[in-house]
């Protein structure tokens, strides 16, 4: 991470053409809280994420749109909860550019807790602070870019209940039917690990699933608020929920990003989870691909109180 912020506020500068001074300690520079994990990015990923959020958190909506791909090249950002779609650099300008964003006091923050990927594709764990729009929302986002390392394909994910946000689905409208999954810019080995694990939580597999995780790996559902600790935990976990969770039995994958270091998958859902659509999935992978943390995050809201209290006990032994 050395000199990482360095090159980070120097994107920043020249997106907004202006000089950008820095002191000894670059770090201290940056914009937001200086907590992002990038064990499992390239440098290239992480300064063009940490470029971004730093023209976020200090509300300079130009600077931000710059980080995705002109027209007309095709672009797309869709807040997967909300069900909001923006086409083009043109409409991220405009909402960018509305008071929410644009005149936000000094600490209505967004930041990157990790990321996880390369400058073809990444997943990115980053979190809104409440005076940014209202609440505090915590999101996996899935991130693809073109051959310049510019972003043309954005799909954020959160949970409504952690956010305490409640809208079903299709408070704003009908929710998108193409998210431009077929827009696929990730390594062969996270397509493999990600194809498999999906395949064998889709199938009810929980031996074949809990096979591809290290024996001290980390599994965590952030709607659920579960934690699980362990290949041999996991399994048992698993053999327990695989035919209630969102993307247990019946979901399938739906998109792929990152690196042979890690990145990500969306899915989508069970029948059973319906309403719920799609959710998303973080994993970190060690030198010989196996995942030594899985997290995952989708819309708990979508479900009545009974069936989420139902899922949260599946985290409890027998």
């Amino acid at each position: 991470m050395k000199n990482r912020a360095l090159a980070t506020l120097a994107t920043i500068a020249l997106a907004l053409m202006v000089n950008v001074a820095f002191g000894d300690d670059d770090r201290h520079d940056l914009p937001y809280p200086n907590v992002t994990d990038t064990s499992h990015a390239t440098d290239r990923a992480a300064d063009i994420l940490e470029g971004f959020f730093s023209a976020k958190s200090l509300h300079h909506a130009a600077a931000m749109v710059s980080f995705f791909a002109p027209a007309p090249d095709p672009v797309l950002y869709i807040d997967a909860g909300l069900g909001f779609a923006w086409p083009s650099q043109a409409s991220l300008l405009a909402v960018w550019s509305s008071p929410a964003f644009a005149n936000g006091p000094p600490d209505a923050l967004s930041y990157p807790l990790r990321i996880i990927g390369d400058s073809r594709s990444a997943l990115v764990e980053f979190v809104d602070t409440p005076p940014l729009l209202g609440a505090e929302f915590r999101f996996l986002a899935s991130i693809t870019f073109n051959n310049k390392g510019q972003i043309v394909r954005w799909i954020d994910y959160w949970d409504g209940r952690s956010s305490q946000v409640h809208l079903p689905i299709g408070t704003f409208g009908p929710y998108p039917t193409d998210f431009h999954d077929n827009v696929v810019n990730a390594s062969a080995r996270i397509r493999q690990v990600s194809q498999a694990l999906q395949d064998a939580l889709g199938s009810g597999n929980a031996a074949a699933a809990a096979q591809l995780f290290t024996p001290d790996a980390l599994y965590e559902d952030m709607a659920l608020h579960t934690r699980v600790e362990g290949q041999i935990q996991i399994q048992r976990y698993l053999t327990r929920g695989l035919s209630q969770l969102s993307y247990g039995v019946g979901a399938s994958l739906a998109h792929v990003v990152g690196s042979d270091r890690g990145g990500g998958y969306e899915w989508r859902a069970a029948p059973s989870a319906a309403p719920l659509v799609r959710g998303n999935t973080a994993l970190e992978l060690d030198r010989d691909g196996k995942i030594t943390r899985f997290t995952t995050i989708y819309d708990s809201f979508q479900f009545v109180d009974s069936k989420y209290q139902s899922l949260v006990l599946l985290g409890a032994e027998h």
